[in-house]
């Protein structure tokens, strides 16, 4: 059988950026194209199996091949979300083979053409890596020698309910031509002395590491380090390296760029005969540091009972079947290479659990076992080597029993789950009310682990998702619900529909909402509603939202699981109440930002150029268009900006220039228009920054002045035949045209040369009176000072030019939405070409428009291995939520990293606790999550309840509005005495309370027994509604 694809990447190698953009962030070009020549064989589809079959079909293959003749299973459904009721006794990899090639029209599926797998081994010469799950050891072994010795890569992967391995083999010699994926390191050289040590300039720290290789550029008096082969770095401190000797190169004079060189790294592989006697191990957990030698023992002795027992494997709980496992695993230690004491309570476990198939697990695997053979056939990040033991078994339930019989199949889709934790766990699942907030990458394999672990599926249970996103076309890469016929249309509909049909079970039980969960939506999103959630899942994709979010679970007292991705890099938080701190209680460093003088007039790297030509897209297609429209909408407009300080006659200017001066009529005018701030930008500027500063010019202390950050420009010369000229100006026409709503389509390359080549473009003088900051640390000169620009003569000339806002009636300038994703709008177009002339102004080697494009949308790199990964690592956290675990020590909050690969793993933060001594003694609060609870009250009463507690309050109030203070005066504090508490607020704000509100916030400040200010919990006073 074969499901060809409907499209190729093409013999020429392009790739569909429009669809793998975000993923091409994370791998690059080269990478890809690897990946597009290789040929992937699976075995196995069960759970883990089309986990790792749909991770790699969106990453985009040469040919995915999938090998399963075994028949589908009813228990089966509990893990492989492509199987339906109705393919119960058909082939596996014959059902799923379809439902896999729908995820990548650029991926062709096949099914293995033979039903044997290991009677001809020559049918797998055809291809790069092949993947084994829930194959036998004996199988494993027979394939992976003949892979081995064939240079056939290798990725072994098993789950067996909380646990899971993968092994990889890839060879002798394997080649890692990038093992972090990390943009390389750059500096500036200040200096390199005669022993070869470098210093970085103005004490900027280099961030290399020992043994890392860098190359220098532009150095001066040392011109053969320039483009010389890599040197190896010995770090000497944080502003200093070594690059050994440097004798017969010269004396260093000044300038010089470093950048760290990506070394290939060569690594040998084991076959798995040797590896399973002598294993290299990756630890997954260091708070399990012994846990891989056991389970390599207790894996290998799953197999052999599996082996005695025809395939078997042992019963769920099942005692006696634990005894034999035990026996085997004891038998092995003892003739073990390294003695290992078998652990009798883990390997037990692993025996009770080995017919367990669970979701989160296989996504987990199934995340990482994809990335490795990624890895394999593109040399990108550093693999597994070679054995990687995993387990949770802290989400083995505490407060639901577990028993032979209660873990018994009982011919249902859940039955894999149940074999782990047992019926009266899965119908505390049943009855689980969550709400997902987001239906983008992690949403979809949320709600994928959810379906299959039939959560919310009960009478009392349901699952509501909201995202007011439309699907669009790059999402097809790693939002894997969605499919092409799905763009345009709202997520969360899409999700809903696509996990009942994986699940029957929850139809009439998912409620898909469009609504963004903010400030803006409380009468939706509002106490009822959160009143009878068990649980929210944060899906989300920006901080301001998760913060949101995060306050109401912390007010409603609700758990929240949270995470992450970036690229490779992924974070799961559990958010527990009066448990553990919440997602708002740490907070990212600030976003960087580069001083404006840099990127006016000192740009020294290509993020400086991208910059700035981000911030003159807005400047010209966004913010003064909607300047012009302010003027012509708002009255006592010119009123008003006449006040502002420092920038009136600029302001002014633009508005005449927009209405007037340069106004364009026709497209023509708009080509004249982009013509001309070329000139301004890429020639006129420059020259008159050189003419302040000239190239041979010195600071006050007899330095060059263009020496170190600052790098000397060039003024360009216009070439309509050079492509980045001409770029500039077509984007820019098109873009300035849109604002004025005239017609640019159609407009041939033929009539930009027409117009531009009639053009006469003055010649430009430097003005004296210019003067321009020479660094972030002086004094703008051209800042206003006082009150505002002086000569109002010359502020009235331009005002009077200005046409009257009434003779302009019905018009408007229609501003750009800055939108990165569209290839047809010019606005990547611009940035990329605006960028890339200006660093042909000072040197700086161009960007890409690929790069541009990722810089200039601050665009999240992502892949679908990461997501499926983080998302696993959730439900995993999930299920101990559910089970009503109150123990901290028993959830885990994680950091991924899959190109290291790196997993660490804490216990989450407590929340933070503050005591007060009452009338009683000594009380202890949670900071985050304890409130007074009070109903609707007069203010007088409100005080005697705290005095009850032997708290004097001194102060409340309710957001804004201070309602009382002891200080206050007498009659002030008599007149609101008497008010009731919700009256005091409308009263005092003078503002009614919203209908759809339940409750009223007060924040107040006290004294408590000490008669020392103490910090207590804010106070909740329910109102009668």
């Amino acid at each position: 059988m074969h499901v060809d694809a409907h499209a190729d990447q093409g013999s020429n190698g392009n790739i569909d950026e429009s669809l793998y953009s975000r993923q091409l962030y994370v791998l690059g070009h080269e990478a890809m194209k690897r990946m597009g020549a290789s040929d992937v064989l699976i075995i196995g589809l069960k759970g883990l199996g089309v986990e790792i079959a749909k991770n790699i079909a969106l990453a985009g293959v040469k040919s995915l091949t999938l090998y399963d003749p075994a028949p589908v299973a009813i228990s089966d459904l509990s893990s492989q979300f492509f199987l339906r009721y109705a393919d119960l006794g058909k082939p596996r990899a014959t059902v799923t083979a379809p439902r896999v090639a729908e995820l990548n029209a650029y991926t062709p599926v096949r099914v293995f053409p033979a039903q044997e797998l290991t009677a001809n081994f020559e049918y797998l010469n055809h291809y790069q890596v092949i993947v084994l799950t829930n194959t036998s050891l004996k199988d494993q072994l027979a394939i992976a020698e003949y892979c081995h010795q064939q240079g056939i890569y290798v990725v072994i992967a098993d789950t067996f309910g909380l646990f899971g391995c993968i092994f990889t083999d890839f060879g002798k010699k394997f080649t890692v031509v990038d093992s972090t994926g990390e943009d390389p390191v750059t500096g500036i050289v200040a200096d390199i002395d005669a022993e070869g040590l470098v210093a970085a300039l103005d004490e900027t720290r280099h961030g290399l590491e020992d043994g890392d290789y860098v190359t220098f550029s532009e150095v001066e008096g040392m011109e053969a380090l320039n483009n010389a082969a890599p040197r190896k770095v010995s770090v000497k401190g944080p502003y200093t390296f070594s690059i050994g000797g440097v004798s017969g190169l010269g004396e260093y004079k000044r300038g010089g760029l470093f950048t760290q060189a990506k070394m290939p790294q060569f690594i040998d592989f084991e076959p798995l005969a040797l590896q399973l006697a002598k294993p290299t191990q990756m630890i997954s957990d260091f708070a399990k540091f012994d846990r891989p030698q056991q389970l390599h023992i207790g894996f290998q002795a799953l197999h052999k009972y599996a082996a005695l027992h025809e395939g078997v494997l042992p019963r769920p709980c099942h005692e006696g079947d634990a005894e034999e496992v035990l026996k085997y695993a004891r038998e092995m230690a003892k003739v073990a290479l390294e003695p290992v004491t078998v652990d009798e309570k883990i390997v037990r476990e692993l025996s009770y659990q080995a017919r367990g198939d669970l979701s989160p697990m296989a996504a987990f695997f199934g995340g990482l076992a994809a990335q490795e053979v990624l890895k394999a056939v593109s040399g990108k990040f550093h693999p597994i080597v070679q054995w990687m033991y995993f387990d949770a078994l802290e989400a083995l339930p505490t407060n639901s029993a577990r028993s032979e019989e209660l873990c018994r199949p009982l011919n249902t889709r859940y039955d894999g789950q149940i074999a782990v934790f047992g019926r009266e766990f899965q119908e505390k699942l049943a009855s689980v009310n969550e709400f997902l907030v987001g239906a983008g990458a992690i949403g979809c394999e949320m709600l994928k682990s959810w379906a299959m672990a039939g959560l919310g599926v009960g009478p009392k249970g349901k699952i509501t998702v909201t995202d007011m996103d439309a699907i669009e076309k790059s999402n097809l890469n790693r939002q894997f619900l969605f499919r092409p016929r799905d763009v345009g249309k709202l997520k969360s509909d899409c999700a809903g529909e696509a996990v009942q049909a994986m699940n029957p079970d929850l139809r009439g039980k998912i409620v898909t909402l469009r609504d963004e969960v903010g400030e803006e939506t409380e009468h939706v999103f509002n106490e009822d509603f959160w009143a009878t959630l068990d649980g929210v899942t944060n899906a989300l994709d920006n901080v301001k939202a998760r913060t949101y979010v995060d306050r109401r679970c912390v007010f409603f007292n609700k758990p929240l699981l949270e995470s992450g991705t970036l690229g490779t890099k992924g974070n799961t938080q559990v958010i527990l109440p009066r448990l553990t701190e919440s997602y708002s209680s740490s907070q990212d460093p600030p976003e960087r930002s580069f001083p404006a003088c840099t990127l006016h007039n000192f740009p020294n790297k290509i993020e400086h150029t991208i910059a700035w030509a981000r911030d003159q897209f807005a400047a010209y297609f966004a913010q003064q268009p909607e300047t012009v429209n302010l003027y012509l909408t708002q009255p006592n407009y010119i009123e008003q900006t006449l006040k502002q300080s420092g920038n009136e006659k600029a302001t002014l200017e633009s508005i005449r220039d927009y209405l007037v001066t340069e106004k364009p009529l026709t497209f023509d005018d708009c080509i004249v228009w982009a013509r001309h701030q070329f000139e301004s930008h890429f020639n006129n500027k420059i020259q008159q920054l050189l003419f302040n500063f000239p190239k041979d010019s010195t600071t006050s202390s007899g330095a060059a002045f263009w020496s170190g950050a600052k790098r000397a420009p060039t003024p360009l010369k216009f070439n309509a035949a050079d492509e980045t000229h001409l770029g500039y100006v077509v984007a820019a026409a098109n873009l300035h045209a849109f604002n004025y709503g005239i017609n640019s389509k159609g407009v041939s390359t033929e009539q930009f040369q027409k117009v531009l080549k009639g053009m006469i473009i003055p010649e430009f003088s430097p003005n004296p009176a210019v003067k321009i900051q020479a660094n972030e640390n002086e004094p703008d000169p051209n800042a206003q000072q006082g009150s505002g620009f002086s000569d109002q003569e010359e502020l009235q000339k331009v005002v009077a030019s200005l046409p009257a806002p009434a003779s302009l009636a019905g018009f408007r300038l229609v501003p750009v939405e800055f939108e990165k994703d569209d290839d047809t709008n010019h606005h990547i177009d611009f940035i990329t070409a605006a960028s890339n002339l200006r660093a042909e102004n000072y040197g700086i080697p161009v960007a890409d428009r690929h790069r541009t494009k990722f810089i200039a949308g601050k665009i999240i790199p992502a892949i679908a291995t990461t997501t499926a990964l983080v998302t696993g690592l959730v439900v995993l956290e999930l299920y101990k939520i559910v089970d009503g675990k109150d123990d901290l020590e028993q959830f885990k909050n994680g950091f991924v990293n899959l190109a290291l690969p790196f997993f660490g793993f804490s216990e989450p933060i407590a929340s933070p606790k503050g005591t007060y001594l009452g009338k009683h003694g000594e009380v202890t609060v949670d900071k985050l999550w304890d409130r007074f609870e009070l109903p609707d009250m007069p203010l007088k009463d409100f005080l005697k309840e705290f005095e009850d507690k032997g708290l004097n309050i001194t102060m409340v109030s309710s957001g804004v509005s201070l309602l009382y203070a002891s200080f206050s005066a007498p009659s002030k504090r008599k007149e609101r005495l008497p008010l009731m508490m919700s009256e005091l607020v409308a009263t005092v704000s003078r503002k009614p309370i919203p209908a759809h509100q339940k409750n009223v916030i007060f924040e107040v400040t006290a004294e408590d027994q000490t008669e020392e200010d103490v910090e207590i919990p804010y106070v909740m006073v329910k109102l009668n509604k």
